[in-house]
């Protein structure tokens, strides 16, 4: 599948860094280093614009190494990035961390995952078919 993009970045296009990866990294379009305070968030631009078919999305995902090593996460994870809009991605990153983060021009700050989906639409009912679980909620089914 062929995707449209604009790189208004100096930093290259997202691709997969191994032959079977989900993601592709994005990188951090800054000209000066960002400091990320514990607890503090910060929406980080990337200079991308994509134009995705209808019928798929992309998501916005953390690095695992950023979060392991770091607490560096995507806040809003995944982040959907839907097939009509045509504004910038960035990308809102929050320390969970104890130490203060610098992120610097051209970092991999998250990975963005292209997926399809459907399009639902609700039928209103006046009941729902019965199941084992029913109504069995948080914990129900296990510790």
């Amino acid at each position: 599948m062929n995707i449209k993009i604009i790189n208004k970045s100096d930093n290259a296009l997202p691709a997969y860094e191994t032959e079977h990866s989900a993601g592709m990294d994005l990188r951090a379009f800054i000209h000066d280093t960002i400091l990320l305070a514990p607890m503090q968030r910060q929406l980080i631009p990337t200079g991308l614009f994509i134009e995705l078919p209808v019928g798929y999305e992309a998501q916005i995902r953390p690095r695992s190494g950023l979060a392991l090593k770091h607490g560096i996460t995507v806040l809003n994870s995944p982040g959907t990035i839907d097939a009509d809009y045509r504004g910038e991605i960035k990308v809102l990153l929050i320390n969970f961390g104890n130490e203060t983060f610098e992120i610097k021009k051209g970092e991999r700050i998250a990975q963005m995952v292209i997926s399809q989906h459907k399009t639902a639409e609700f039928v209103l009912v006046e009941t729902l078919s019965e199941t084992n679980r029913g109504e069995g909620g948080y914990g129900s089914t296990g510790k």
